[in-house]
């Protein structure tokens, strides 16, 4: 079985078998609290739905959300652990993958249909994030040049973003596995396959601190819910 938290260069940190085995016999009549940051697009688009089944596995924790825009303060803020977005690699934490979540274009079903090839979507009003080498990176993957300079506004979430892209105000790149439920009911339209992936959402805490017996029933609750969707 792989650890909990796997080591990850020497930021990384591997929990020992004690550790564990504490996470473990978390006792269930208790109600521990766990301080978890998430970033806003993880929270609404994978981990509110699936809550109810924590709940049920895990009834001893009293778990407390708070949404963040991947800034997030871990020792500022009170926290046990935060959700973001990245490479994995911040001074002082320890870190888990949790989930890959390429970026593609997204729009309006109207505009959508007006998308024929995927050098069009340069014509198009672009909604960025402010994470500026997103669409060139995905321009050079579709192998379409990128306009330049890029023309749209520049948001801080991407659930910013994509009521924009709703409201048919651009072409939005999203991790389109965090908007499934409007991709399904075709509020949202991916008009090409190309994607390309800049990080993935990571499990991360302080390393000054040992994670609580709370915190480590959450990551193992996390990693088997994610393996279970690519079984």
């Amino acid at each position: 079985a792989q650890p909990i938290f796997a080591q990850r260069g020497q930021e990384g940190l591997l929990l020992d078998k004690m550790m564990v085995k504490r996470a473990a016999r978390f006792p269930r009549r208790l109600r521990e609290p766990l301080n978890l940051g998430v970033v806003g697009t993880f929270a609404v688009g994978w981990l509110l739905p699936r809550l109810p089944r924590f709940e049920r596995a895990h009834p001893g924790v009293d778990l407390r959300l708070s949404t963040h825009n991947n800034r997030v303060d871990l020792a500022g803020e009170g926290l046990d652990g935060a959700i973001r977005f990245g490479g994995g690699a911040w001074h002082g934490t320890r870190a888990v993958r949790v989930l890959e979540a390429p970026l593609a274009p997204v729009c309006a079903p109207a505009l959508a249909r007006r998308l024929r090839t995927r050098a069009d979507v340069a014509a198009q009003v672009l909604l960025r994030s402010y994470r500026a080498d997103e669409w060139p990176r995905w321009f050079a993957a579709a192998g379409v040049p990128a306009p330049s300079p890029l023309r749209g506004p520049v948001f801080d979430t991407s659930l910013a973003m994509a009521q924009a892209a709703l409201q048919g105000v651009g072409v939005a790149l999203l991790p389109v596995r965090l908007f499934e439920s409007e991709l399904r009911a075709e509020r949202l339209v991916q008009p090409f396959a190309t994607s390309v992936s800049l990080g993935a959402y990571w499990l991360t805490s302080l390393q000054s601190r040992p994670p609580s017996p709370a915190l480590l029933a959450f990551s193992e609750w996390l990693q088997a819910e994610v393996a279970g969707e690519r079984a």
